[in-house]
């Protein structure tokens, strides 16, 4: 009875919010009409030159690399490069530097001399990070959306060969010594439905350009930087522990999300994973990782929770052999190891330690600073500002919020958490609302919502207002933390996420052979009996419009045991290639399942009389979309 009392209590405080919520609605739509132009720098990666006289920033706001005095701060050099750089890295000898550009899928390559671009090179899909190979002969690139490694030929751009990597290929580390390189992945690999993630980090010989191994993450989806240590004996990734098997009912009790890092080479024996947060405090989203030269210390980025983690090795490595595994979920370990958490700026991401591991520069992505570290005394000595926009515009505080983990329970997690760089994870929730084990969701990619309303899989929720606000502060939240400003902005930045370019659509918008057939399938009217379809059976009837969605919830057989009701909201299909799996609980790990395992009865469209090459044509035209 309490508990019934206390939903009761929690349900009418949500209404009372969503009522005070209307006049401000005006509010939130004068803003949406006119968002704001600002460009802001926000630094994302960082590297020092060898002699460790001048820093080099990726600003991927900017579409820039900043070169600064490491000493000063001072602006050298700005160069120009391509759209929404995600990473960079120098050529062995420090004479090139290469640039890889997510959204124009290009590498840019800079002569670190005079500053010039002098060349760039096509790569992939979504390239994410860079590595030049020890004779510079070799270019490898990770490729975000073509999930695999690139590899181009590092004197012409010309592509050798790719290599097959995990899903959302993103970050690379070479070796000290050249000999290896690791890939790792921000999406995790498919599983069966309903069973733990499982991620990987794969190791590559880069003198045959082959992969030799694949060190398999179980339970982890979404692995972030690799370091190294000089000597090669160890290495510490960064990632994501998601708890998404369980309903999301155990927030204060740290049953969502662990923080951990996966620690391996020959000074472990083994890979092992050990935890970064500690009781009644969290540590959301590990980024970035550097180990200082004598491996005293690693340092680990906190992109959600605004700070550095200082690790004691030493002292990790003594847990790690006096203590049985499996310890990823004890809060009580990183007290054992963790020497400090040193506050910085918001949202940093990359670092880079100096050649005698005296100071860390971490960059702040998202209030465009770079955070100076004294190592010896774990404190921010100096922070760099970046020029650009000083006033902070309504779109960049929702951008904030949206990275932020402050507003959780404990600071438990962010909306990042689960929509990595503003995406999807990949995953499938049980969400408390629903009840426990009931009305399991697939993770939807959150780009160009305008005109996709509803939300939520059952179409319950009007407004990305309300999807945002009380729902979210009563249901994973667990606080009342957004004030009125404070959602609108959210709402505004969520509102405004641009759509990525579409891989599989001509620029010029022209469709090759199968994808004409595939639209002439969506379209089509009658099956190949020259029977009629019902209009509300047809693909271009509920997927209709310029986003693939007519904005209505159907039923259309794809209903389990788990769910409370059948009827759904209908998907919009922008760049709908990208978020497998399919279906509203992820049950179809294709595009191809949906049809020729969900759809017995031809009730999610007519496509039972369709051969395997007609339905490739439809898949074909889907990519397009």
């Amino acid at each position: 009875m309490r508990r019934r009392v206390t939903m009761v209590a929690v349900v009418a405080a949500a209404l009372c919010l969503v009522l005070l919520w209307q006049p401000g609605m005006v509010r939130v739509s004068a803003q949406l009409s006119t968002p704001p132009e600002e460009r802001y720098a926000s630094p994302l990666e960082v590297l020092l030159s060898p002699d460790g006289a001048r820093l080099y920033v990726l600003c991927q706001g900017a579409d820039e690399v900043r070169v600064l005095d490491a000493a000063t701060g001072r602006v050298l050099r700005t160069i120009s490069v391509g759209h929404l750089p995600r990473g960079f890295s120098f050529s062995p000898d420090g004479a090139r530097l290469f640039v890889v550009n997510s959204w124009d899928d290009t590498v840019t390559v800079i002569d670190t001399q005079s500053g010039r671009v002098k060349a760039t090179w096509a790569a992939g899909f979504e390239p994410s990070s860079v590595v030049e190979d020890r004779p510079g002969k070799l270019l490898y690139v990770a490729d975000r959306i073509g999930n695999n490694v690139t590899v181009l030929d590092a004197a012409t751009g010309e592509e050798k060969t790719t290599l097959a990597a995990g899903r959302g290929a993103s970050y690379l580390t070479m070796s000290a010594d050249g000999s290896r390189l690791y890939a790792t992945h921000v999406y995790p690999n498919a599983t069966p439905h309903r069973t733990p993630p499982k991620s990987e980090i794969t190791i590559i010989d880069p003198a045959q350009a082959r992969v030799v191994g694949r060190m398999m993450l179980p339970d982890i989806a979404g692995v972030f930087h690799v370091a190294l240590s000089r000597d090669g004996r160890l290495g510490v990734a960064a990632e994501l522990h998601p708890k998404n098997l369980v309903p999301m009912a155990h927030v204060e009790h740290g049953w969502v999300f662990g923080n951990t890092l996966t620690v391996f080479g020959a000074d472990v024996g083994r890979s092992v994973e050990v935890p970064l947060d500690e009781l009644d405090r969290y540590y959301a989203l590990p980024f970035g990782v550097a180990i200082t030269p004598d491996k005293s210390r690693i340092y680990v980025t906190h992109g959600g929770s605004d700070c550095v983690t200082v690790i004691d090795t030493k002292k990790m490595l003594a847990y790690i052999r006096a203590h049985p595994e499996p310890f990823a979920e004890d809060l009580s370990a990183s007290a054992n190891y963790v020497e400090a958490r040193v506050a910085v700026g918001k949202n940093p991401r990359g670092l880079v330690l100096s050649r005698d591991g005296g100071r860390l520069f971490v960059a702040n992505r998202l209030d465009d600073t770079i955070s100076v570290l004294s190592t010896r005394e774990n404190r921010v000595t100096q922070t760099i500002k970046l020029v650009g926009p000083d006033k902070v515009s309504p779109l960049r505080r929702g951008e904030q919020t949206f990275y932020a983990a402050k507003y959780a329970f404990q600071g438990h997690f962010g909306c990042s958490n689960c929509h990595i760089d503003s995406t999807f994870d990949g995953l499938q929730w049980d969400l408390e609302p629903d009840g426990f084990g009931k009305d399991i969701v697939d993770n939807r990619l959150l780009e160009d919502l305008r005109g996709t309303e509803p939300f939520k899989w059952n179409g319950g929720n009007p407004s990305i207002a309300i999807e945002c606000g009380p729902r979210t502060e009563m249901y994973f939240w667990r606080s009342q933390t957004f004030d009125d400003l404070t959602l609108a902005d959210l709402v505004l930045y969520i509102r405004h996420l641009p759509l990525r370019p579409n891989r599989w659509r001509a620029a010029d918008g022209a469709l090759t052979p199968a994808q004409e057939r595939g639209r002439a399938i969506f379209h089509r009217t009658v099956d190949k009996l020259g029977q009629p379809i019902p209009e509300g059976n047809r693909c271009a009837y509920c997927h209709s419009g310029p986003k693939g969605t007519n904005q209505k919830s159907f039923d259309v057989g794809t209903g389990k045991w788990t769910d409370n009701s059948g009827v759904l909201d209908t998907p919009q299909l922008m760049n709908v290639a990208l978020t497998a799996p399919y279906l509203h609980d992820g049950s179809a790990k294709s595009l191809e399942e949906i049809w020729t395992v969900y759809n017995p009865h031809d009730r999610h469209g007519r496509t039972n009389d369709l051969t395997k090459d007609e339905l490739n044509d439809l898949i074909e035209y889907l990519r397009t979309r």
